[in-house]
């Protein structure tokens, strides 16, 4: 299952991705986590202790990540002609969570129990001339071509606030989990991504975070109503950890913030696996940016990459 963690700058939703991936893996469950982040803050929650995660960013590597992906599919003739976007079809190469690939062996490394891949950061060539979502192309295309089963999990941690809604990405989930703090700006961004969200059919589960007590739960319960999961407490564990405090071990978590992380596993087991939705947002997507700009930007009617016989899943792998 891939599950996003979105909400405001803030508000805490790289910790929880952090907290959610170290659940996880902590039972033996296949997780692999990715950083969506504009701010790339995923490996030092997860507890890194070196300065710099040692694995090449999916967003340096575009060209070569679009060459192994179209493999031999006979509708892409060339890495220029593949743009984020593009669909998977016969004779594409698909992937598996953590599968014995060149993808995978290249940029996914260990921090801790958990397996990470980081989009990267801003260069210095980027400054001025480049939006930070055409790095993301590599998760992008990454989540069209994978093909996860029952009890995989990829967990990402997207961009802050609405931003997430500048690409396709956001229907590349089977869930979404908006964290929110218990502010009006909090709820804010709650309600611009709810309304986006609904337009596709898109299912947003809200997380309450950094609640102090009974008037911080009552007010996200007013703004929030149905959407609201469950919530975590204040966690002087979170701030020790994140001063260096402590080893950091879940055991050691706040009783009611490890039910909270039980909760949220529950929800992503009960989400039925919708295969059929997942490729028809993926190629809706594909022709938007095609009639947009791609076709223009590459001279060629990029509709035709779609092959309308082929939807992914695990009968796709053969």
């Amino acid at each position: 299952m891939r599950v996003a963690f979105v909400g405001k700058g803030g508000s805490g939703k790289t910790t929880l991705s952090a907290l959610f991936s170290r659940h996880l893996a902590r039972s033996g469950a296949p997780v692999l986590a990715i950083d969506g982040d504009i701010n790339q803050h995923l490996a030092e929650a997860l507890g890194l202790d070196e300065d710099h995660l040692d694995a090449p960013p999916l967003g340096a590597h575009l060209p070569e990540i679009k060459d192994y992906l179209r493999g031999s599919n006979p509708r892409i003739a060339s890495r220029e002609a593949m743009i984020k976007t593009t669909p998977p079809g016969r004779g594409s190469r698909l992937l598996q969570p953590l599968g014995d690939d060149e993808l995978h062996a290249r940029h996914v490394r260990r921090v801790g129990d958990v397996p990470l891949m980081v989009t990267g950061e801003f260069d210095e060539s980027d400054l001025g001339v480049a939006c930070y979502h055409s790095k993301l192309g590599g998760v992008e295309l990454y989540l069209n071509h994978l093909v996860d089963g029952p009890g995989e999990y990829v967990v990402v941690d997207m961009t802050a606030g609405a931003d997430a809604f500048a690409s396709g990405l956001f229907t590349r989930f089977d869930l979404t989990f908006l964290v929110a703090e218990p502010t009006r700006k909090g709820v804010s961004v709650y309600r611009q991504y709810r309304d986006h969200a609904r337009e596709f059919g898109i299912r947003i589960a809200v997380i309450g975070n950094k609640v102090t007590g009974e008037d911080d739960l009552l007010f996200l319960k007013e703004h929030v109503g149905d959407d609201l999961l469950t919530h975590l407490v204040h966690s002087p564990w979170v701030r020790a950890a994140e001063q260096g405090r402590t080893e950091g071990e879940l055991d050691t978590l706040e009783p009611h913030n490890r039910h909270a992380l039980n909760v949220l596993r529950e929800t992503v087991d009960a989400h039925p696996k919708d295969w059929p939705t997942l490729h028809r947002h993926a190629v809706e997507f594909h022709l938007r940016n095609a009639r947009a700009w791609a076709d223009e930007a590459t001279g060629l009617d990029l509709a035709a990459q779609v092959d309308p016989g082929f939807v992914p899943g695990p009968a796709s792998l053969g």
